[in-house]
């Protein structure tokens, strides 16, 4: 069966004289797989037997969404007005960015987060990718990134039921990965959708965060998040969460 859909694909875009960007590939995968940094070797998994529920399905994860997502509002709320004052006075325009992104079944909605560059060089369509020492960003923005801080606004997505605390992360639409469209790179790329978006997610705690120039770690991004729809639990949940702070919070990983 593999072989002959792998025989169709290879006919339709040899009919194109269009090179297939799988063709150097012996497979193509179709279940999460290992994130290897610089290394195109992946490793099957085998599929669980035991039915899950979707994660969107579960009231249980929704009463969590709230919960936390409200008590962190609540308890973050002086550090919250100190960023925002901090943003205001440092340089000219709005408090918060906001931009549209895919969310759940592919429905687009406003995703929230303090404003990290100047106003008159942000991308609000995103189609330009954050790349480290980027001039845009502002001096305040950038220590922001690096602990991840301007996520925090959504928390508010996350009551709103827009997003969950934990999830993939919400892709703008026409998102490039390896100069191509994620889900021309990706065939599969859609199925991420069948969950709601996260703050953050097992790719991003896996190491799969950042630039997806490179389509090693494009692809694993996407696999890492059928991953977690595939094995997801609250348990899950809460050890991205605490791996979430460990990572970004205190070690400061992003840029």
């Amino acid at each position: 069966m593999v072989s002959t859909v792998t025989a169709r694909f290879d006919q339709d875009f040899n009919q194109d004289n269009v090179t297939p960007l799988w063709k150097e590939r012996r497979f193509i995968s179709v279940r999460p797989v290992e994130c290897a940094v610089g290394s195109s070797a992946y490793r099957n998994r085998r599929p669980h037997r035991r039915t899950r529920s979707e994660p969107s399905a579960s009231w249980g994860k929704r009463l969590f969404d709230i919960t936390v997502a409200s008590a962190a509002l609540l308890f973050l709320a002086p550090l919250l007005i100190a960023i925002a004052f901090a943003i205001k006075i440092t340089s000219p325009g709005p408090v918060l960015f906001h931009q549209y992104r895919y969310g759940y079944r592919n429905r687009r909605f406003k995703i929230y987060k303090f404003r990290s560059m100047r106003t008159d060089a942000g991308d609000r369509a995103g189609v330009k990718q954050t790349v480290q020492g980027d001039s845009r960003i502002t001096p305040i923005g950038r220590l922001l990134r690096k602990t991840s801080l301007d996520e925090i606004p959504q928390l508010i997505n996350v009551i709103r039921g827009d997003m969950s605390l934990v999830g993939p992360r919400p892709h703008v639409p026409g998102m490039l990965a390896a100069n191509l469209p994620y889900e021309d790179l990706v065939p599969y790329y859609f199925q991420r959708h069948i969950a709601r978006p996260g703050i953050t997610g097992l790719a991003q705690v896996s190491g799969c965060r950042g630039s997806t120039v490179e389509s090693n770690r494009a692809i694993s991004r996407i696999d890492y998040d059928l991953d977690y729809i595939e094995k997801w639990s609250l348990r899950m949940d809460i050890m991205i969460i605490v791996r979430t702070v460990r990572r970004e919070f205190l070690s400061g990983s992003g840029f």
